[in-house]
């Protein structure tokens, strides 16, 4: 049975009744033709609505492990570079973005266990998730974690050219954990790391990640 997650019960009640509303109209005043046609339209958008919304149950065992960092979403690494981060940190970091497909879960999570120390959130433009200017230039939230051994990770949410909304449900203080929900993006969109120098990461472009599951790295020791 799919589980739904929580962002996505009021859009799905509202979809289902006005396909409801559709078919029993196309029902009684359309051709026989129209009404199968509206139903099985409404149907498949149905099942792709609780698709995007579903909310899988995840536990990562790695909680426990001092350094680690995982997936914080679901979709297709993009981005693995050195990079100037110059909103937060002024610094030279490692750059790690995740892309994000109407077809994926889109729930996200913490990337590393510590404490949350700030969080942002910048109006912007809707341009396509994938294309890096979006970083900088899209509706955006930001995170920022202390992990325990001293490391402060910038994790970004970005609204996409279809996602028009940004949830971030930490505040400053909390305690987090990877297995820890840091917020979810309605409808395409992406998520972007920043890490220290010497950080080490798997994985390379291409690859698919899971949210929550996918190890990618470790951060460098102290």
């Amino acid at each position: 049975m799919i589980k739904v997650h929580h962002e996505g019960v009021g859009i799905l009640i509202s979809f289902f009744l006005v396909f409801v509303v559709a078919c029993i109209t196309a029902f009684f005043y359309a051709h026989w033709l129209v009404f199968w046609v509206v139903l099985l339209a409404s149907i498949v958008l149905m099942g792709l609505a609780l698709n995007f919304f579903r909310s899988p149950h995840r536990y990562n065992p790695a909680v426990n492990e001092e350094g680690v960092l995982v997936a914080p979403a679901d979709g297709e690494l993009v981005v693995v570079e050195e990079t100037f981060e110059e909103e937060y940190f002024r610094e030279r970091c490692l750059k790690v973005s995740i892309f994000m497909s109407i077809f994926d879960v889109h729930a996200n999570w913490f990337c590393c266990n510590g404490v949350v120390k700030f969080v942002g959130h910048a109006e912007g433009n809707f341009l396509k998730a994938y294309l890096p200017k979006s970083s900088v230039e899209n509706e955006r939230s930001a995170v920022i974690i202390e992990t325990p051994q001293g490391h402060r990770i910038l994790e970004r949410q970005i609204a996409g050219a279809v996602a028009r909304r940004i949830v971030t449900y930490p505040e400053e203080n909390d305690q987090v954990t990877i297995n820890d929900f840091i917020g979810f993006i309605k409808f395409g969109s992406r998520i972007d790391l920043y890490l220290p120098l010497g950080t080490e990461i798997y994985l390379k472009p291409g690859v698919k990640v899971k949210g929550n599951t996918t190890v990618l790295g470790k951060l460098p020791s102290m």
